[in-house]
């Protein structure tokens, strides 16, 4: 059947030839509508046009506000790093071995390395009086053995959790995976985050709490900033959840707020995971209960879309009240056998992390059942 057009973007038409340059450079033919045929210059509401099947591809490009510039006209897009690991940020607790478990075989599956990531935070010691400058920032001779020692630990409990794994990949129970190990000092959710700008893996795979972390509040989880903030993806692996591999995922459930950038995520998640055969099922909250009706046929719409786009997987659709939301997500859950609860994260500020939690957030501390944030 032939692929239908339809309006990617309605602009002036100097940016509607910006855009198709851009989109032709990437390889989406695109076609240009409604121009004034005597004055095409002062045409406005031209149509930028795609066909469907391009338009995952095409809001990649729409979201950036780099296309707006004549000069990419003139330029070659440089191309992007390939990812070549999964990273594994650990601190020696039960719960990294557990994301060892399935980082492991991720990176198996995708034929990718790994990388352990340590984070240690060394204490700076400040002279007792608050305005002496006397040996300011010099630590005393205790102070250094204390400093040596917090060294001397973190090295012996690296070493240890390699032959662990040097164990288990003996043992045939960890693929054969090329890994390092790396030691950093800070603090751990930013030098995790900045790790993951500078050298951008494939995937983060982390356990939700800390050996230190039982009991520290929602804004506290090293997880949660990395979530919040990570620009690739993250794959959160709760301490009650249990163990699996890559292979065991099928039943999806993703999060969508009817906003493009789900689109988009998703697209990036069956990328990623090409060779899984996922079932997936769109999740939307209804706030209003005025809007239930057209939530419902905005997600038969999605369904219709993504099976089309999509044919070799399966989807479903449901809306969940807000009223006792999480309660009735994990009724859902556990009623559909879900493996991994799925969600995109937008860019927010700090305000609305702090005072309005994402959903990955909330579910992060809630919920027994893993979860994948797409980027």
């Amino acid at each position: 059947m032939e692929d239908k057009l339809i309006t990617l973007a309605i602009l002036t038409y100097s940016k509607a030839q910006i855009l198709q340059s851009v989109l032709e450079n990437e390889g989406i033919e695109s076609y240009i509508h409604n121009v004034n045929l005597i004055q095409p210059v002062i045409s406005s509401g031209v149509r930028v046009r795609i066909k469907e099947s391009d338009l995952p591809q095409a809001l990649k490009i729409i979201e950036s506000s780099s296309w707006l510039s004549s000069e990419i006209l003139h330029e070659e897009s440089p191309a992007s790093p390939k990812a070549s690991h999964v990273l594994i940020p650990i601190d020696f607790s039960p719960y990294s071995l557990k994301a060892c478990d399935f980082g492991f075989r991720v990176a198996a599956k995708m034929h990718v390395d790994v990388v352990l990531l340590h984070v240690h935070f060394t204490p700076i010691y400040i002279p007792s009086l608050q305005y002496s400058t006397d040996n300011f920032g010099i630590p005393s001779i205790e102070n250094a053995a204390n400093m040596r020692s917090i060294m001397e630990t973190v090295h012996k409990e690296m070493e240890d959790l390699a032959k662990i794994i040097d164990k288990k990949i003996e043992d045939g129970i960890y693929p054969k995976v090329k890994y390092t190990c790396l030691l950093r000092e800070g603090v751990p959710e930013e030098e995790i985050l900045s790790y993951a700008r500078h050298e951008k893996p494939l995937i983060i795979v982390m356990g939700t709490r800390g050996e230190h972390q039982e009991n520290l509040e929602l804004i506290g989880s090293v997880t949660a900033e990395v979530i919040e903030r990570s620009p690739v993806f993250v794959y959160a692996i709760p301490e009650q959840a249990p163990s699996k591999s890559i292979e065991d995922i099928h039943k999806v459930a993703l999060f969508t707020s009817f906003d493009q950038r789900d689109l988009i995520a998703f697209d990036s998640l069956i990328k990623t995971f090409k060779d899984n055969q996922f079932e997936i099922t769109f999740i939307h909250i209804n706030s209003h209960e005025e809007k239930r009706t057209w939530n419902e046929i905005t997600l038969a719409g999605i369904k219709e879309y993504f099976k089309k786009q999509y044919p070799q997987l399966e989807f479903d659709y449901v809306a969940v009240d807000e009223s006792h939301l999480l309660n009735n997500i994990d009724q859902f859950i556990q009623t559909n056998k879900i493996d991994v609860i799925c969600t995109s994260n937008y860019k927010r500020n700090i305000f609305a992390r702090l005072f309005n939690p994402s959903m990955a957030r909330k579910m992060l501390f809630h919920s027994n059942t893993p979860l994948l944030i797409i980027k």
